[in-house]
């Protein structure tokens, strides 16, 4: 996928701007504080319809107005033109396709595929399980479009046992648990196919990124111990009904990250931790890449977290799986002018963008 124009309205410190872009790789240079991240949160709005920096949609909206717009005309790696538009209020959303209006965001999510690399990323490796469970599912959405579905109905399931747990009701917990460890069995399954996967592809890229690495084992830790969540659920029956909430499932699940058999948290160095997490998101784009549609790569302000050295190997992976690139930074890197690609660079100043000449 690329993206050809985006038109941003009223979005933080962004009054209006139109930016068109180029097919391989765009630069945002300016101070901090200027405005260069609020552009990829304007596009991860579009693609997800939530920020990659905040839960809060109020504080991403302007001051000239109660709601922001996002618009994009995209087109596809086989040459298909879309245009995409959202306008978001606080609490409330509407998005268009083509002209026509859409219902669900997942349908702008498949249509703008997108993977971010920005400097809290590394918790992905050295924070709680939620976050590498968001990323694990992230990449089975976009390979396995059935997927959205499936996870939906187990997290309503989850929502309406857990709720029946709080008020002690064990003739509804009863009646949802045949579904529940179904839909749980089925979720785990599709996730544990994508790790194998998503796992072939790591262990070639760990090495290119840091030669520490190599020896990095990624297993999926389901979220129950024994081989039925059916039986976890009978044995966690009375905790369950203690604590008003389920204990085992999928949604309990994690990534486990070691090194000769210590959590990769504990023995990697923040260095080492950046590079993991890299490693990780570029495979991701990687597996996105074979199943399809390319996703736009984002990069925030990585020269403040890679060296030179690593921030081109990232860029290289970038280029060699053919992605569209939006990188920003405080300066322009010296590895881009190494690539062998064109590219375009914006100065971005007080939310205002212009289009720069080398």
């Amino acid at each position: 996928m690329r993206v050809k124009s985006l038109n941003i309205k009223n979005l933080r410190n962004i009054s209006s701007t139109q930016l068109d872009l180029d097919p391989s790789l765009n630069c945002f240079i300016g101070d901090n504080g200027a405005g260069k991240t609020s552009i990829l949160e304007a596009l991860s709005v579009l693609s997800k319809g939530r920020s990659f920096r905040t839960g809060q949609i109020a504080s991403i909206i302007g001051p000239d107005h109660h709601s922001f717009q996002v618009v994009s005309k995209i087109e596809s790696h086989a040459g298909q033109p879309h245009q995409l538009g959202m306008e978001r209020y606080e609490g409330n959303w509407s998005a268009r396709h083509n002209g026509e209006n859409i219902t669900q965001l997942s349908e702008l999510t498949k249509l703008l595929p997108h993977v971010l690399l920005e400097p809290n990323s590394h918790t992905l490796v050295s924070g709680p399980p939620d976050g590498r469970r968001k990323y694990l599912d992230w990449g089975v959405f976009h390979v396995e479009h059935a997927f959205l579905m499936l996870w939906r109905r187990y997290n309503r399931v989850l929502k309406q046992r857990n709720a029946a747990l709080k008020q002690s009701n064990r003739m509804v917990v009863e009646s949802l648990d045949q579904q529940f460890f179904q839909l749980g069995e089925q979720l785990h399954i599709a996730r544990e196919k994508h790790i194998t996967l998503l796992d072939s592809i790591l262990q070639n890229q760990l090495s290119s990124f840091c030669e520490t690495l190599e020896d990095i084992k990624i297993v999926y830790k389901k979220g129950w111990t024994g081989e039925s969540l059916k039986e976890a659920l009978q044995l966690s029956e009375i905790r369950d009904m203690e604590r008003g909430s389920t204990g085992p499932g999928p949604h309990k699940a994690d990534l486990n990250l070691s090194l000769s058999g210590v959590p990769a948290r504990e023995r990697l160095s923040r260095g080492e931790q950046k590079a993991m997490t890299a490693a990780l998101i570029m495979s991701q784009a990687q597996m996105i890449c074979e199943s399809g549609e390319k996703p736009v790569l984002m990069l925030d302000d990585l020269s403040s977290e890679f060296d030179e050295k690593h921030l081109a190997k990232v860029l290289n992976a970038g280029m060699e799986l053919d992605t569209q690139i939006l990188l920003t930074g405080t300066v322009l890197p010296p590895a881009i002018k190494s690539l062998n690609s064109q590219f375009r660079v914006f100065h971005v100043k007080h939310g205002s963008v212009t289009v720069m000449t080398l």
